[in-house]
């Protein structure tokens, strides 16, 4: 038995053996696509986004994979009652962070999607949200130790126990089935997003900046604009095999979002009747 020397000793100094169940995937994923269903939704009025889309595809691959859009609970994998989507979001002038959570978005279009997502976002950015006021609120009053109990609690409460916490203004299941976040619109190439343990879902998807990247089609190379799409996993919930179902599904979403979607109708003019 060899002795440990060197960078492997110090480095065992300082951490611990390994238990963190996250794994991380990446890829490229041309965004041509995207584009052309966002040109036509904007032409009809309606402000869609590549992060909107990208949600609508994880809610899509969630419907046709379902044992992803589950709880662990007591060591037992519980089906959630519907498909949310939580959307990460910025507000305090874009310099904090809040989300919010789409509930059923599985059976709403990317256009109701995407304006349900901006009528909230502008209401937690306008201070009008009393829920995430008090939530604020009573997160920036107590104590780092507190807090950190305070957060187990309600996390075990809302996400394990699958209960509202009126008291902190939480509902059950408050980060839902899945999370989408961007860094694009910050110009930021591409990331990892973390999954912390209090939020109690499987898998978080990151979209990234899409620019113009050389690709291989049909063995020529193009200039294709490209999304980066990263996301974190859970391995407790999601193994290869469920992987593979949903980058398909998933993919398929992303590949021709106009073949999963209704004709964005037209909006209506400023006062006109509905």
């Amino acid at each position: 038995m060899a002795k440990i020397t060197g960078w492997r000793r110090v480095a065992s100094a300082i951490w611990r053996a390994p238990e963190n169940p996250q794994i991380f995937g990446a890829f490229d994923c041309d965004a041509g696509p995207l584009s052309t269903f966002i040109e036509a939704a904007r032409a009809a009025g309606h402000h869609v986004t590549p992060t909107h889309l990208v949600g609508r595809a994880v809610a899509h691959a969630l419907f046709e994979v379902p044992d992803l859009n589950t709880r662990i609970a007591a060591g037992r994998a519980v089906p959630r009652r519907s498909i949310d989507i939580f959307f990460i979001t910025t507000v305090e002038g874009d310099r904090d962070l809040s989300g919010v959570k789409i509930a059923s978005a599985d059976r709403k279009s990317a256009v109701e999607l995407a304006r349900e997502l901006a009528e909230r976002a502008r209401g937690l950015k306008a201070g009008r949200d009393p829920g995430f006021a008090g939530t604020k609120r009573t997160g920036n009053a107590l104590p780092g130790p507190v807090l950190r109990q305070v957060l187990r609690f309600s996390s075990w409460w809302t996400g394990t126990l699958d209960r509202d916490l009126p008291a902190l203004g939480l509902e059950r299941s408050p980060f839902g089935s899945a999370m989408v976040t961007s860094v694009g619109m910050f110009g930021i190439p591409t990331g990892f997003a973390p999954l912390a343990s209090f939020f109690k879902v499987p898998l978080m998807v990151l979209a990234g900046e899409i620019a113009d990247k050389p690709v291989a089609i049909e063995g020529r190379v193009e200039v294709r604009p490209m999304i980066p799409i990263t996301a974190t996993i859970d391995h407790r919930v999601v193994d290869g095999w469920h992987l593979s179902q949903v980058l398909r599904h998933f993919r398929a979403y992303l590949a021709d979002p106009a073949a999963f979607e209704p004709e964005a109708p037209p909006r209506p003019a400023a006062g006109r009747a509905l």
